[in-house]
């Protein structure tokens, strides 16, 4: 017997649970005992479940949805874009597409980026940015650091240093890593007063063997994401711009987890006062109300395709849908003054997560920059020894961890040995209090299972 459905909120809760297990692939897992909480409603930064239950999302879903859910402006400029215009070809121009355009060349780093390329999200731009330093520069080779994520685009996975590329190798062609700096655990072995100097040698050394004339662009993301929120020391992203115009190699700068103020600026790398010659972004552009990202390019990336074919596009790029969201968006965190909330609101969050280090012993190091933070566990302190494997597939422990939190009532995303807290912007302080409450009594699994 089949059965129908008129809307999806029609659906009770063990059969869309049974749905998702028989129809739909969950990315990163293996889908045997999967056991998803069936969520059919969100406002601000709570989850509702089918059966009524309630989350307090204090990861911003996957670090995207900034603004919280169903902010009032950009909801409205959705449903007023719906009623207007979803879609027109990217080979025509729309109001929508248009003012998004001037809107992030308006935000941007020195405002020294002019043109933007929409794309779908993240991925599709990295690949996007790849393409262009190719094309601009006419070299090959991309650098990319092993702590990295840049999409799971065939070229962006490529891209990647984490594990999750390795399913998809040899990927495309080009691409050479490097080790960026880590001040908890120094890839260079040195002191953190240091890790910078020593990273930039090491980079500067990649170059030399790969040959700095052989290679397009040095792609990176100015404050690493899913591979554990590692905040550089100052003066590194500095070396690496001047590495890069050195060498006439372009700096493309992953912006897609890091930007529209969740690091308390509107973009990482402004942190340390660098202008990129791309930045790609996605995820908080429209708080991930509708799937958007793209790049954007200096006037001399951009100028040279006003005489060059640019080999580049997509159906949805632009899409006015999504673009109005975007619009919104940016309006939504300026009017609000959410960028500077960041930065104040995440310092009562950064001193939250340090009593939860003082009292866990499994707490090895708490870091991050505004409302992005990393809770990074460990066997013993001294040695740094990770409570779980770097490749660990995310279950064992770290699931039983969230699956806790998840019963406290507060959802945190959790991989490898960390706990990614970066609550959507418009967080309260009585809200980070109540998942500090629920952190504190989760960790007493890590605690245990460190012995």
């Amino acid at each position: 017997m089949v059965r129908s459905v008129t809307r999806t909120g029609a659906l009770d809760p063990s059969t869309i649970q049974d749905w998702t297990r028989a129809h739909v692939l969950v990315s990163w897992s293996a889908q045997k005992n999967l056991s998803p909480v069936p969520i059919v409603e969100a406002h601000g930064a709570t989850l509702v479940g089918a059966d009524g239950s309630t989350y307090l999302d204090f990861s911003s879903g996957l670090i995207n949805v900034n603004l919280g859910h169903g902010h009032p402006r950009v909801v409205r400029a959705i449903q007023e874009q719906v009623a207007r215009l979803c879609y027109v070809t990217p080979s025509f121009a729309s109001d929508a597409r248009a003012a998004l355009a001037r809107a992030l060349y308006e935000v941007s780093p020195g405002q020294g980026l002019t043109k933007t390329l929409f794309t779908t999200g993240g991925g599709e731009a990295n690949d996007h940015a790849i393409k262009i330093a190719r094309m601009v520069t006419g070299r090959l080779k991309i650098l990319t650091a092993y702590r990295s994520f840049h999409g799971a685009s065939y070229g962006a996975i490529t891209a990647s240093g984490d594990n999750r590329r390795w399913a998809s190798e040899p990927g495309i062609s080009g691409v050479v890593r490097f080790f960026g700096p880590y001040p908890y655990r120094s890839p260079f072995n040195t002191p953190p007063e240091a890790e910078a100097a020593a990273a930039l040698r090491h980079l500067e050394d990649v170059l030399h063997y790969e040959g700095p004339q052989n290679v397009a662009a040095v792609l990176l993301e100015p404050v690493i994401g899913t591979n554990g929120v590692i905040v550089p020391p100052d003066g590194y992203l500095q070396g690496v711009r001047d590495l890069c115009t050195r060498h006439g190699i372009l700096l493309i700068v992953d912006e897609v987890m890091v930007g529209f103020g969740r690091t308390g600026r509107w973009w990482g790398c402004e942190h340390w006062g660098i202008v990129p010659d791309m930045l790609v972004f996605a995820k908080g552009v429209t708080s991930g109300y509708i799937p958007l990202g793209g790049v954007s390019v200096s006037p001399g990336v951009a100028s040279y395709f006003d005489d060059h074919t640019l080999w580049a596009g997509l159906t949805y790029s632009g899409h006015p849908l999504a673009c109005a969201a975007g619009v919104a968006a940016v309006a939504a965190y300026q009017e609000n003054g959410l960028i500077e909330r960041a930065r104040q609101i995440g310092e009562g969050l950064a001193m939250a997560l340090r009593g939860l280090q003082d009292r866990h012993p499994s707490v090895g190091d708490v870091r991050g920059l505004g409302l992005f933070y990393a809770i990074e566990l460990v066997k013993d302190r001294k040695t740094r020894e990770m409570l779980v494997p770097w490749n660990n597939p995310g279950q064992g422990v770290m699931a039983e961890i969230t699956r806790d939190l998840l019963k406290r009532g507060v959802y945190v995303y959790g991989r490898w040995n960390i706990l990614f807290v970066a609550p959507p912007l418009i967080i309260t302080e009585e809200e980070i209090g109540r998942a500090a409450e629920a952190l504190d009594g989760a960790l007493d699994i890590a605690d245990r299972a460190a012995g």
